[in-house]
């Protein structure tokens, strides 16, 4: 029996006017972006709409911004009656899959990854923790080079291990540089460093989860209507209990994105809904499998077409 997984994107997905002219047609869609600013109290939804791109793009305000705009599309696309089997996000798309499963509502859930986002940048001093893109490189030699350095006094572990060839490492400055020079030697191709604002999914975010575990222990949690698949293990979860202990973890552990895909494959999935801004998680699935299905859903035109493709198919 065929099975669909929704897949929510995360940081690295955010666009200026993301969602805007779905918002401007249809009031049910622009009314999640009236929610978030009043849970927020702040202007969220114009700084989704009009920028600057430079503001957008700092973690407290890009995780709550991919998160609304996340939803409001879902909610848009699930008046066609297309239901999800599994749901799963890469990083913070994590908690946009949790709202989507309703373990949090959307105004908690909006709350805490604006919550999320402060921690993880304060957890490390500005400019002492970095992340870089191995690509070329397979997980087994990458994990020696990681230990190695860390083991030399320079922390830096896998961070997101996103799809055959394409793993991320995470830690201190000195750590991703020195991992990265020797992942070179051990044959990767090549190392990209990424603009980010801190070393998430290191070690070096533990301060940040003891934070978010206090915040996260003030928001009511319910269990998982549809099985959530957790980055931490890449195992489908749905008790509220189990996801809150996986969401601390997950902010100083790697993203297991190609196991959670694989999961989803061996539990039957054949089509995978990208739901949110950009296509990147297509992308990786694609990678990971190529037999699978991808569709990407980010307006009302990939929206409908999406749900003509599908209804197509199941006649």
């Amino acid at each position: 029996m065929s099975k669909i997984a929704f897949v929510f994107p995360g940081q690295g997905s955010q666009a200026v006017g993301m969602a805007k002219e779905l918002a401007e047609k249809h009031s049910e869609v622009m009314e999640y972006f009236v929610k978030a600013d009043k849970r927020l109290n702040t202007q969220l939804s114009q700084l989704i709409f009009e920028g600057p791109k430079e503001e957008l793009t700092l973690t407290y305000n890009t995780q709550p911004a991919l998160l609304t705009t996340s939803i409001a599309i879902l909610d848009f696309f699930q008046t066609s009656g297309i239901k999800a089997d599994f749901v799963a996000g890469h990083s913070l798309g994590e908690y946009t899959a949790l709202v989507a499963a309703g373990v949090l509502s959307f105004e908690d859930g909006v709350f805490a990854v604006r919550k999320r986002g402060e921690f993880m940048e304060s957890a490390v001093p500005n400019g002492e923790g970095s992340m870089a893109a191995v690509l070329g490189l397979d997980r087994d030699p990458l994990l020696v080079v990681t230990k190695e350095v860390t083991d030399a006094g320079f922390p830096v572990s896998l961070a997101n291990l996103n799809c055959p060839g394409q793993i991320v490492i995470s830690g201190s400055r000195k750590g991703v540089e020195l991992a990265g020079a020797k992942a070179k030697e051990a044959g990767a191709k090549r190392v990209l460093p990424l603009d980010v604002s801190g070393p998430f999914h290191s070690s070096l975010m533990r301060p940040a989860a003891a934070e978010l575990l206090s915040v996260l222990d003030g928001l009511e949690m319910k269990d998982a209507s549809i099985p959530v698949v957790a980055n931490v293990t890449a195992e489908p979860i749905s008790e509220a209990s189990d996801i809150k202990g996986k969401l601390i973890e997950q902010l100083y552990s790697p993203v297991l994105w190609e196991d959670s895909v694989m999961k989803m494959i061996d539990l039957g999935v054949d089509k995978f809904i990208e739901i949110g801004p950009g296509k990147v998680l297509s992308g990786l699935i694609k990678k990971i499998d190529k037999t699978v299905k991808t569709y990407s859903v980010s307006d009302e035109e990939s929206a409908q077409a999406v749900i003509n493709a599908l209804k197509e198919e199941m006649l």
